[in-house]
């Protein structure tokens, strides 16, 4: 597992152990205090990260050649394969599927250095989210955003108004950037006493003691990502057990009104990836979840869920349903605009993959239609919608996971969901998650 996963992760240039969202690609984490493997380790592997891999914008065939001479990559994603069919049951399955888009990855990078055939779209969304592309549909979150701001003073009658008036909505309550390391303390707190409120009497005990938010907000300049949640995880305290450690790296350039900042929150942190991540490196630790718990990926039906899980965090903080069911309007009106913008994600991969719109026309529609600022349009169309990898697999898993999610909350009460959301049932992924539910 550590040599498919860290293996297609330096083809692409990823490094797990850089603990910058600048350097990591695929392989989101690497907490188990194992050896790293040959894929990582070999002098070659280090020639290829350092050359960007095939996401680079010439890639440096020599390298990439020398370093699959050394490592039989495409043979560590078969044997992943193998081994999935082998242990069968729930951890069988999830394996599998990590083999799936692994195998699905392997055969982009052969795309892209000219050794395979085009990968089709649909292979691709299908292996990422389990089910095919479609597009995005917007139109009942505008309509009720546009309520919204109209009681909150910002009345409009055309799209064009409408994006006037969300831009002075976040306007006046536009974030001061150099205040965000105060500002996300203070939210962080908010949002890890709701988490005890209304996410913990559903747990285990066991897992009551972990910190759910052990993160430092670090803003950056000029990245190509809005934010980057980094779960490092290999910190210790001097008993030997995890410290549960993350950085957020968020771009500074970002406008973001304070209800949308306090979404990011309950995403990236508690109880949404930070929390999750912590829950499983605990599960990790105490023999109750398998490696593959503890190299955690991007691209991949894992990522999905992650993101379903991280996009309903608010309502489960909150201990609601539904977004007009949040305390204030301000946040319901932040949350909305969060769930467009990754509604947009999903947009801008089937325009650009499915439809071949230019990136101007897709820019275009993300900014009318989804209401995104005129900085994410550019990147969601540009260097996230047109990668070979993040356009094709992982901007549609924005939606799928929210959506299946959202599904399963409506289906199954909190005290049979929520375990199984967060590892206690097994590591599951998009796909899996019902089989533990008996669904």
């Amino acid at each position: 597992m550590g040599d498919a996963i860290l293996g297609i992760d330096t083809l692409w240039g990823g490094d797990v152990m850089c603990p910058s969202g600048t350097g990591r690609f695929i392989a989101d984490s690497w907490f188990s205090d194992e050896p790293l493997p040959a894929a990582y380790t070999h002098p070659a592997a280090a020639k290829v990260r350092e050359s960007g891999g095939v996401s680079a914008k010439s890639p440096d065939r020599a390298a990439i050649r020398a370093y699959l001479d050394a490592v039989d990559v495409h043979g560590a994603i078969r044997g992943l394969a193998g081994e999935g069919r082998a242990l069968g049951g729930l951890r069988g399955e999830y394996v599998g599927g990590l083999a799936l888009c692994f195998e699905t990855m392997w055969d982009l990078v052969m795309e892209l250095l000219g050794q395979g055939d085009p990968v089709p779209y649909e292979r691709c969304v299908q292996a990422s989210t389990g089910a095919a592309p479609s597009p995005s549909r917007p139109e009942e979150k505008r309509e009720r955003l546009a309520e919204l701001l109209a009681r909150a003073g910002h009345a409009s009658r055309s799209r064009e108004e409408l994006a006037a008036a969300v831009a002075a909505w976040r306007q006046a309550r536009k974030i001061p950037m150099a205040s965000v390391r105060a500002l996300g303390a203070a939210v962080i707190a908010e949002f890890d006493a709701l988490s005890v409120r209304n996410l913990l009497p559903h747990l285990p005990p066991e897992l009551h003691p972990v910190p759910r938010a052990n993160i430092r907000f670090l803003p950056i300049r000029d990245a190509w990502f809005s934010g980057s949640m980094n779960y490092l995880g290999r910190a210790r305290r001097p008993d030997g057990a995890p410290e549960y450690e993350a950085t957020y790296e968020i771009n500074a350039s970002l406008e973001i009104s304070v209800p949308e900042f306090q979404q990011l929150v309950s995403h990236e942190v508690a109880p949404g990836h930070v929390t999750t991540f912590a829950y499983l490196q605990n599960l990790y630790v105490r023999g109750l979840a398998g490696f593959e718990a503890s190299v955690l990926t991007m691209n991949t039906r894992p990522a999905a869920l992650f993101e379903g899980i991280a996009n309903n965090a608010i309502l489960i903080a909150h201990g609601v349903m539904e977004v007009d069911q949040l305390p204030d309007e301000d946040l319901q009106i932040g949350v909305l605009l969060a769930l467009l913008q990754d509604d947009a994600k999903n947009q801008s991969s089937y325009l650009t993959w499915k439809e071949g719109l230019p990136q101007e026309e897709v820019a275009a529609v993300l900014q009318r239609d989804f209401l995104v600022t005129a900085e994410r349009a550019d990147k969601l169309s540009g260097a996230w919608g047109r990668h070979p990898l993040l356009g094709r697999m992982y901007l549609p898993a924005y939606r799928s996971g929210t959506e299946r999610v959202a599904e399963l909350r409506h289906r199954y009460p909190a005290g049979k969901l929520l375990p199984a959301l967060y590892g206690c049932s097994g590591l599951v992924d998009v796909c899996t998650i019902e089989a533990t539910l008996g669904g």
